[in-house]
């Protein structure tokens, strides 16, 4: 097999395989940010595995016809459920994960949960899906990370392993960032401003001056109140 992995091979880490049609579209953004340094650090291992390479048919075919009228194809069963067996008969997996357009939509709820999981399966949607038998055999979560349509499944797997592993404790090199992150507490995150004080006569809150931390807090959890309403008012509870 031709897989990719990004892997400093440690154990008791965070482990993501990725079943794809496109490895390639995976070097660039799993090679820089924050994903890199994971894998650096030994945090998290990420394996790549190109689905036409199980394919046992002699043009490495991974898609066939729908069945009944209608255009598109579809993807077929036996590359990803070999892919698949191959992975379960070396680990027992936490979450196998599908990604489309169908999928519950990609919250920070789930996120935070599945940074606590150990071994994952993404698997990449592409074409009009695949074969609703590897779904029903297979599949333990579904998920999609918008009302829309992307071309394939790859992006929607790097934007949910980015938002995994962020939260896996040692990957931010500080720990409480995620923890006021948008979302986290249901709201979105206050405006935030850093040095110069002033610039082109704009200026900085005089409260985020005073050196007073508890007003400080008191005046961000506002603000990402307010601002929540302006801009998510259905995110908000009837008392806040």
């Amino acid at each position: 097999m031709n897989d990719f992995v990004f892997s400093q091979s440690k154990q008791n880490i965070m482990r993501i395989d990725i079943l794809t049609l496109f490895p390639e579209m995976f070097n660039g953004p799993f090679s820089e940010s924050m994903i890199k340094r994971a894998v650096e650090k030994g945090i998290a291992e990420i394996h790549i595995h190109n689905i036409r390479d199980y394919s046992t048919n002699k043009h490495k075919r991974v898609d066939d016809y729908a069945y009944g009228p209608g255009a598109g194809m579809v993807m077929t069963i036996q590359p990803v459920a070999d892919c698949i067996n191959k992975l379960m008969s070396e680990r027992r997996y936490d979450a196998v994960i599908y990604t489309t357009p169908d999928g519950e939509r990609l919250e920070q709820p789930r996120a935070n949960h599945l940074s606590t999981l150990n071994n994952l399966i993404i698997l990449c949607g592409h074409y009009k899906g695949v074969d609703e038998r590897i779904r029903e055999k297979y599949v333990t979560m579904e998920l999609s990370i918008g009302d829309y349509v992307l071309t394939g499944g790859e992006l929607a797997a790097m934007v949910i392993s980015d938002s995994i592993i962020r939260l896996i404790p040692g990957v931010l090199s500080d720990e409480t960032s995620a923890l006021s992150d948008s979302f986290q507490n249901g709201l979105l995150s206050p405006p935030v401003y850093t040095r110069p004080a002033e610039y082109d006569g704009m200026k900085v809150p005089d409260i985020l001056l005073c050196g007073d931390d508890k007003k400080i807090e008191e005046w961000r959890l506002e603000e990402a109140i307010k601002r929540t309403k302006e801009r998510r008012p259905e995110l908000l509870d009837d008392d806040q």
